[in-house]
């Protein structure tokens, strides 16, 4: 990317950042001076930097020349800072030139799983699954729109009126969803899905601290991969299906080769040989679309062990369905629904758009899948699976299923709290002889009504 892009000049659209601030044109606040300011010097910055000479440095020497430079600009401004403001103002022009502006002390906070920019004035974060409103602000709409063309044009996409909605991805992994006018009607709005520098790990998801699921259910599913069984993980926005997509697939042995495939790049697949496929939009004239199920289709011809699929939306679920029955076991997808039987419902629904209807679609499906697990994110903001449950095959016309684990809720504590507990319905599931077959040696109580997880028992 050429410099110029990613410093993101000041545009004309805003006065103040493109002329000296005039003495009968004295800012109201010292909110609106200090963004004169930071305004004005990054004019100056821009104006001022060699670019080419600049393009062969280090990110972190770049960073200190826009902060040795900042400070040389600060003495011969005719304003008074103390040493704080100072600091400050280098810091933000820092992020202003080299990230995302306002947005990079909110990448920064490791609580911050979700960021929502509803309009250049208002944005939100979401910590520990609840939403709260910050003070963080942009200068206007032109400067959202600047951050907004740097974000995208760094993956190769686009953002304008003939393509208003976008789909991205950041360095870090982290997800973006863009619209803008004439789509969003109070002005360009971006939400942020967030991704841990360091993945979860299974222990963490089982800890007393977040009780996501019990230890036993862990061990379950861990069996389930290491056996290469087909699993289908449902839930709704933000209830940790990726998550748990990236945790169980830490337990595919090194030597499979897997493919995974996805709209806008996000899973962590810790594993030697990986390889990642990406959906590609139209282009201006409509041309040049590449989407999920035409990777699908390639992907079968690249040798995979295993077929990741981030989430299934359409007509490629048919094709991921036969990819299962075809050699490629132990693939794994997500899908939003709100119940394991709504997940299938809505499998069927897409493979009708495929061609596939009815009866043979629900075969398709009983063959191919084996396990649907839940994910839920519960009132107060904690995500907990909430089921797992067998596809065991077809009764007449319906798909039969028997569930292994749950999570029942039993009402609400004090400052909103779900109250509740895990139980296993005591069923042996069928899959136990392919496990065995695996090697995979499960407890013999492992699915007892009975058995307690150890943050239970200490309660």
């Amino acid at each position: 990317m050429q410099l110029r892009e990613m410093f993101g000049a000041p545009t004309a659209s805003g006065d103040r950042l493109t002329s000296e601030l005039a003495p009968d044109d004295d800012p109201d606040s010292p909110g609106d001076r200090y963004q004169v300011i930071k305004g004005r010097l990054h004019l100056r910055l821009v104006q001022q930097f060699d670019l080419n000479a600049l393009d062969a440095m280090t990110p972190e020497r770049l960073r200190q020349e826009i902060g040795r430079m900042t400070e040389r600009l600060l003495l011969e401004e005719p304003v008074a800072l103390n040493e704080i403001e100072r600091r400050h103002l280098i810091r933000d022009i820092q992020h202003e030139m080299m990230g995302f502006g306002p947005l990079e002390l909110l990448m920064a906070d490791p609580t911050v799983s979700d960021i929502l920019v509803n309009a250049w004035h208002q944005i939100y974060v979401e910590r520990h699954g609840k939403l709260e409103l910050t003070p963080v602000t942009f200068q206007d709409e032109a400067h959202l729109m600047r951050i907004i063309d740097k974000i995208v044009s760094r993956v190769g996409r686009r953002v304008d009126e003939s393509s208003p909605m976008v789909d991205a991805r950041l360095p870090d992994g982290s997800r973006v969803n863009v619209a803008i006018a004439p789509v969003a009607i109070d002005g360009a709005m971006m939400s942020i899905r967030r991704f841990s520098q360091v993945p979860l790990k299974m222990d963490k998801l089982t800890s007393a601290a977040l009780q996501s699921l019990t230890p036993a259910m862990a061990l379950f599913l861990e069996g389930l991969v290491r056996a290469k069984v087909n699993l289908l993980i449902s839930g709704g926005t933000g209830s940790g299906k990726t998550t748990l997509l990236n945790i169980l697939s830490g337990y595919i042995s090194p030597g499979e080769r897997v493919v995974t495939i996805e709209d806008a790049a996000e899973l962590q697949l810790q594993q030697p040989h990986v390889v990642r496929l990406e959906t590609r939009p139209a282009n201006v004239e409509g041309q040049g679309e590449i989407n999920q199920r035409a990777l699908v289709r390639n992907a079968l011809r690249m040798r995979p062990d295993r077929i990741v699929i981030g989430e299934v939306r359409g007509a490629e679920a048919l094709d991921m369905l036969q990819a299962m029955n075809t050699g490629h076991e132990g693939s794994m997808t997500t899908i939003h629904a709100n119940t394991p039987r709504d997940a299938l419902s809505r499998l069927e629904n897409m493979m009708a758009m495929a061609g596939l209807p009815g009866r043979a679609a629900r075969q398709q499906m009983a063959s191919a899948i084996a396990v649907v697990v839940q994910t839920l994110r519960l009132t107060d903001g904690r995500r907990k699976i909430t089921s797992i449950e067998e596809i065991t095959g077809m009764e007449g016309e319906v798909i039969s299923s028997q569930e292994i684990f749950r999570f029942r809720q039993t009402g609400i504590g004090p400052q909103g709290v779900v109250l509740g507990h895990f139980v296993a319905s005591g069923v042996r599931p069928r899959l136990m002889e392919r496990l065995l077959a695996f090697g995979v040696k499960l407890p013999d109580d492992l699915f007892e009504p009975g058995r307690r997880p150890d943050w239970e028992d200490a309660a």
